[in-house]
Formats: structure tokens, C-alpha cells, sequence
């Protein structure tokens, strides 16, 4: 199990349910998933983009991603329906607590000119999203094997009812926001 996971049942949840004041376990938030999306326009003039972004995401993860399509027909984007657009990997349990913490830990801190993440960019039901320019920042991707440099969306899903209890979670998650 990840130290990530055994620091949310030994110190994150308590500090939590004192924090909120909650009368039972059970209405602590939790971390439900994160979803890495990744989409590219340029898919649409060559198939092979696609697979790449495929290999990078399951490097980054450890996890295969799945190409997403596009649900309607545009004319003026050159786009016909069921096309592939993008990839995603949506991660629950172990690999979630990995990936988390190799983002706030070892990915996010190789950012140039890093200060820290937007502490407003909650959607006013206790989720996060957040992007990220280049995949280059984490570790398991060369520099020399990359097509071009992509960046993605990342989205933590909690079960947290308002945006200051997932907020307080993430930051004892370890999630380096701006002050």
C-alpha cells in the first residue's frame, strides 16, 4: 500500500473530522479518482498521434488510457463524429495515491518558475481541476522519445461536499498550492 494511502487512514482523516467537526466516519471526504485527460486536435490529420499520447499517459500512470471520440460532426473543425480526439486514464485506489504523490512531490516541483497551484479552481462541489503545460515534468517520460510536447488536464473527484473541506483535504494530501 502507498505511504499516501496509510497517511490518509493514520493522520489525514482524523486531522479532517476534528478540522469539520463530522459525527461519523463515514462524512469525512475522501479522494474518489483522478482523470488525466489529454486531447489533440491534431489526431484528426494523423492516427499515430493518438498512440503516443496512449504511451505517454500509461508511462505517467501505469495505467492503459483510452481514446476518446468525438461525439458530433463539425464542418468547420474538419471533425466527423466518432473520431479520435483524445485519451484519458481516470485512476481509483492505489495507483490514484501513487500518482498523486509523485505529481505534488516529484512532477510539479520540476515546473519552471513554480509557485505554487491556483487555490481557486474548485467547481463549487469539492473537485479540482488543474492543467499542466508539458508532459516533460514527470520523470518516467524521455525527452529524446517525445513527438511533441503536450499537456493535459488533471481532475481530482472527491466526495467532499463544499470547496474548503476538499481543499483542506488536498493540502493534507500534499497538494503545493499558491498563498
Amino acid at each position: 500500500m502507498s505511504t499516501l494511502a496509510n497517511e490518509y487512514k493514520a493522520s489525514i482523516a482524523p486531522a479532517l473530522m476534528t478540522k469539520f467537526g463530522y459525527k461519523s466516519v463515514m462524512q469525512i471526504p475522501k479522494l474518489e479518482k483522478v482523470v488525466i485527460n489529454v486531447g489533440a486536435g491534431e489526431a484528426k490529420e494523423n492516427s499515430k498521434v493518438i498512440d503516443a499520447i496512449i504511451t505517454d499517459l500509461g508511462k505517467i500512470t501505469g495505467q492503459k488510457a483510452v481514446p476518446c471520440r468525438a461525439k458530433k460532426s463539425v464542418a468547420n473543425f474538419k471533425l466527423r463524429e466518432g473520431m479520435p480526439i483524445g485519451a484519458k486514464v481516470t485512476l481509483r485506489g492505489e495507483r490514484m495515491y501513487e500518482f498523486v504523490e509523485r505529481l505534488f512531490n516529484a512532477a510539479l516541483p520540476r515546473v519552471r518558475d513554480f509557485r505554487g497551484i491556483n487555490p481557486n479552481a474548485f467547481d463549487g462541489r469539492g473537485n479540482y481541476a488543474m492543467g499542466v503545460k508539458e508532459q516533460l515534468i514527470f520523470p518516467e517520460i524521455e525527452y529524446e522519445k517525445i513527438d511533441k510536447v503536450r499537456g493535459m488536464d488533471i481532475i481530482f473527484v472527491t466526495t467532499a461536499n463544499t470547496d474548503e473541506e476538499a481543499r483542506e483535504l488536498l493540502t493534507l494530501l500534499g497538494a503545493p498550492f499558491a498563498k
